[in-house]
């Protein structure tokens, strides 16, 4: 009678953000941090840097920050560009305000970088890139959203799955990527680390 060989351990995954809505979006994956550990980092984009160079950058320095070597680090990081201009996250209500009357009436795209650090230091990265067209914003709407806080601590001022949603004409590109995960990339990287996934 020969012995069967113990299946391997499933693998695990610490998740370099405190970022509740990227917990939710891997939980539709069927995937859940083993922990969650932010990564601080400084996020000050470089003197010129492109909006793709930046978000890659973001996302393989919060992966490679984390300091656990047993496991896999998954980080991302997304950014909103109009042109070459790369839209600050809204911390106060007059950077909201700008940035919404940027975008209104215009397209501008949502960079949404993923990296995954393997437990032996390979690293392995995805962009994915959508295209976002806000309506024209009447002032009224500006200050109804402003009212509302969905833009507080948002790339670009807004997030797409809360009020704004009723205010973009379309999106040409991944939804979930816009809100702060990539699915089908961070699926695919996932999937070719040994995670489970169907």
């Amino acid at each position: 009678m020969t012995e069967t060989a113990d299946a391997a351990p499933a693998p695990r995954l610490v998740l370099a953000s405190a970022s509740p809505r990227r917990r939710e979006l891997l939980a539709r994956l069927g995937v859940t941090p083993a922990e969650i550990c932010a990564a601080d980092i400084d996020e000050t984009p470089a003197k010129a840097e492109l909006p793709r160079v930046y978000a890659r950058r973001m996302a393989r320095e919060k992966a490679l920050a984390i300091p656990d070597s047993d496991a896999h680090i998954l980080a991302g990081d997304t950014v909103v560009s109009c042109g070459r201009r790369i839209l600050p996250k809204a911390e106060d209500e007059a950077t909201a305000r700008a940035c919404l009357k940027l975008l209104s009436g215009r397209r501008h795209r949502v960079l949404s970088a993923i990296a995954l650090r393997h437990p032996d230091g390979t690293l392995h990265e995805r962009l994915s890139e959508t295209v976002v067209r806000f309506k024209p914003l009447t002032a009224e709407e500006i200050d109804g959203y402003i009212a509302s806080g969905d833009w507080d601590g948002k790339a670009g001022g807004y997030a797409i799955q809360g009020r704004a949603e009723g205010l973009i004409a379309w999106i040409q590109g991944s939804h979930s990527a816009v809100v702060g995960l990539p699915l089908f990339e961070a699926r695919a990287l996932l999937k070719a680390a040994g995670f489970p996934l169907t």
